[in-house]
């Protein structure tokens, strides 16, 4: 087992409780909780507590509620101002991606000195950007169906094109299509799991600098004013990566929604 000084042990999956394994179509499935499962549970968990606290519609908000009608009011103009109106349909889909992106963000940041399931960041697993990935494009490939028919194959051929190209073009817009969820994935899962080894490295800085000398006090005083602005930086990454993975939800959406004008 990996030392806990080593950068990628935070990363490492672990059970926490264990239960059997079972066989889907001849396929072996282990449906133990683990550190990432649990993690987004309690994620999920803290986003309908804290919406819970905060949607008491007081005359003076409080805090609580200030924050959460911010937040749902920067997905709402989002969605309206890329989708248009028909964007409030699917604000709740849209909110609840960035909610659970958002809140699986912070909690290693907040958490992370628990030593617990608590301090998991969820998103930094591939396996489960990838699936968040998933879920946008097969709910983009949905709505594109149920409103368009066999129109949504426009999608990849789009008007205003000499047909010759069109040989060239559809290929293109399919490939691109298919490549959407996995550049959703990569995004969020390279700039999580990067952020958080840089901080653990320069906090192993500290430590070790720490223990060499005045010299080495010194450049651990470096490390240490490193580490306090990139928790700072890794705070509005967190933040900024929810957003982004939401602006491009609505963009996928509005593609569908407005096939016409693609």
């Amino acid at each position: 087992m990996a030392a806990p000084t080593d950068p990628m042990h935070q990363f490492q999956i672990q059970k926490i409780v264990e239960l059997p394994t079972v066989n889907v179509f001849g396929q072996a499935i282990d449906l133990s909780i683990t550190n990432s499962v649990a993690a987004m549970l309690l994620a999920a968990f803290l986003i309908i507590t804290f919406y819970t606290l905060a949607a008491k519609r007081a005359v003076v908000p409080g805090r609580l509620q200030t924050v959460g009608e911010m937040l749902y009011g920067l997905v709402d103009g989002l969605a309206e101002s890329i989708i248009g109106h028909d964007g409030k349909k699917y604000l709740p889909f849209i909110f609840t991606i960035f909610a659970f992106v958002l809140f699986c963000n912070l909690q290693g940041m907040l958490f992370g000195w628990s030593g617990t399931f608590a301090g998991f960041t969820a998103t930094s697993q591939l396996a489960v950007t990838l699936t968040l990935g998933l879920l946008v494009i097969l709910t983009v490939v949905a709505v594109g169906v149920v409103k368009n028919g066999f129109k949504f194959f426009k999608l990849f051929a789009p008007s205003g094109v000499p047909w010759p190209l069109y040989f060239l073009l559809v290929p293109i817009e399919i490939l691109s299509f298919l490549i959407r969820p996995v550049t959703l994935a990569l995004r969020l899962f390279g700039n999580m799991l990067g952020g958080h080894v840089v901080l653990k490295i320069f906090a192993g800085f500290v430590i070790a600098l720490g223990s060499i000398g005045l010299v080495g006090l010194l450049g651990s005083v470096v490390a240490l004013l490193s580490v306090t602005a990139l928790t700072a930086l890794e705070f509005m990454v967190a933040f900024l990566q929810a957003f982004v993975f939401a602006v491009l939800t609505c963009v996928y959406l509005n593609d569908v929604v407005h096939l016409d004008s693609h």
